[in-house]
């Protein structure tokens, strides 16, 4: 029963948060035709979202590590909705670029609730629990197609902006109930209020709690960063020969953002943030970036006769029409996710699917009919969502509690510098008739990104989560 209400609650945020980034699909064209911008200024409206994502990504991420994931969520979603909704009212070109900007900011906060989520569900069955959480993007991004396609022949691009900003407002109305992670407080040494919460589940759950003492690995923490720091007491000489390493851990020690990037590039964790990096980056690169060659490809046949990947002109409706049936693939690529996440284990079941998106989107280099096209994407939709989807599953379980959404936030952070240069390709590239191009960089970052993945150091299938390194 709790946790039931904490899928909801952290999958409406989730959906919310799939809303403002499928916007990014409709509102450009509209955008464009009525301020009479050029192709730059329109892919800069999708590009400034997610550098705003890159920049809250991390900062909620630290705020959420340091002083608690319920918090962390409030802030994001205050920034996410109030922007949100006064996108729909900007009076020019320039202050919905700035709104836009902070959307974003608010949408960097979807790692802290998914790090808050993944806290309260067991280990045997967290794979298929955090693919249930996952559908919710699904039904964000459906939600999003369908009512575009309602909304933009009808009320415009201003409408569709302030009532996707609307399910933001109801994680603010109901913020009042959620719990912090029982597992967070553990780690900071609030074991009471740790246990308060755990009662409150169990009451819920109609059920009692084992009998026993609630321990975490905060101790193994505190004694490393007082290693750390070790380097700045004794003799001068001391500490002229561990200047390398202890200015940095006595930074670490005092500033929080240089703490939590320490650890990530600690030598335990350096190979696992490098090859994670990399692996969000091509995943957000590829995922948006097929959400927006779905419209690309469409709108870049008005302005040029393409010899090759040819798609007849269509007219708004039918886009809608198209976005919303690759929409559809999120369904079947959860579907996929969750029967292999947990029988063959995350790595695995990453690259498998990297690399069946590479096999789909090969023959878009060719000049195929409309039909084919179109399933070409959906197929590749499906499984570029069970591969973002898993690997966003890999990477709260592979971090201690103590930087897990920060870990994972800086990791999706970089994934996002992946979906700022997305929109430039897909539509700077398709706009301009380059669209061999575009889809062979494409097939390059997918092929590289699955390849990182294979080298990925270890698999979390089953494991428990640790609260420090």
């Amino acid at each position: 029963m709790f946790q039931t209400l904490v899928l909801f609650y952290s999958g409406v945020a989730y959906a919310a948060e799939a809303m403002e980034v499928m916007i990014l699909s409709f509102i450009g064209s509209a955008v464009q035709s009525e301020w009479n911008l050029s192709p730059h200024e329109k892919s800069l409206i999708s590009s400034v979202v997610f550098a705003g994502m890159l920049v809250g990504a991390y900062t909620w991420g630290v705020v959420s590590d340091n002083y608690g994931r319920r918090k962390g969520f409030l802030f994001t979603a205050i920034v996410m909705s109030g922007a949100g909704f006064l996108s729909a009212f900007a009076p020019n070109y320039i202050s919905l670029v700035i709104l836009r900007f902070f959307v974003g900011v608010g949408l960097g906060g979807g790692p802290v609730l998914f790090s808050w989520f993944l806290e309260f569900v067991p280990a045997p069955s967290r794979g298929s629990w955090m693919v249930f959480f996952s559908f919710f993007w699904s039904i964000g991004t459906i939600l999003e197609a369908s009512l575009a396609w309602v909304v933009m022949p009808t009320l415009g691009w201003r409408w569709l902006l302030g009532l996707s900003s609307l399910p933001s407002f109801l994680l603010l109305i109901f913020y009042s109930i959620t719990p912090e992670s029982p597992r967070y407080l553990c780690m900071k040494g609030r074991k009471s209020d740790a246990m308060h919460v755990l009662e409150s589940i169990a009451r819920m759950n109609q059920n009692v709690l084992p009998s026993g003492e609630l321990v975490s690995d905060r101790k193994a923490e505190a004694a490393e960063l007082e290693e750390n720091t070790n380097g700045f007491q004794g003799t001068h000489a001391e500490q002229v020969r561990k200047s390398g390493s202890s200015l940095i851990g006595y930074l670490a020690s005092k500033f929080k953002c240089i703490g939590a990037l320490y650890k990530l590039l600690s030598r335990k964790l350096i190979r696992t943030t490098l090859l994670l990096w990399m692996g969000f980056f091509g995943n957000a690169f590829t995922y948006y970036g097929v959400i927006l060659l779905t419209s690309g490809l469409s709108d870049g046949d008005e302005n040029c006769k393409p010899i090759m990947l040819h798609l007849k002109s269509k007219e708004g409706s039918n886009l809608y029409k198209d976005v919303f049936i690759t929409s559809m693939a999120e369904v079947p690529g959860l579907i996929l996710s969750a029967v292999i996440v947990d029988r063959i284990g995350r790595k695995l079941s990453v690259a498998s699917m990297m690399f069946a998106t590479f096999a789909f989107l090969i023959p878009l280099v060719f000049h195929q009919k409309e039909v084919f096209t179109a399933a070409l994407l959906f197929c590749a939709r499906i499984c570029i969502t069970g591969s973002i989807t898993t690997l966003s599953i890999y990477a709260p379980e592979i971090y201690p509690t103590s930087i897990r959404s920060t870990g994972y936030g800086t990791a999706n952070s970089i994934g996002k510098i992946g979906g700022i240069i997305s929109p430039l390709v897909a539509v700077g590239l398709v706009d301009g008739c380059h669209k061999i191009a575009a889809v062979l960089l494409f097939e390059a970052v997918i092929f590289l990104t699955g390849m990182a993945v294979v080298f990925f150091p270890v698999e979390t299938r089953g494991r428990k989560l640790n609260d420090s390194l």
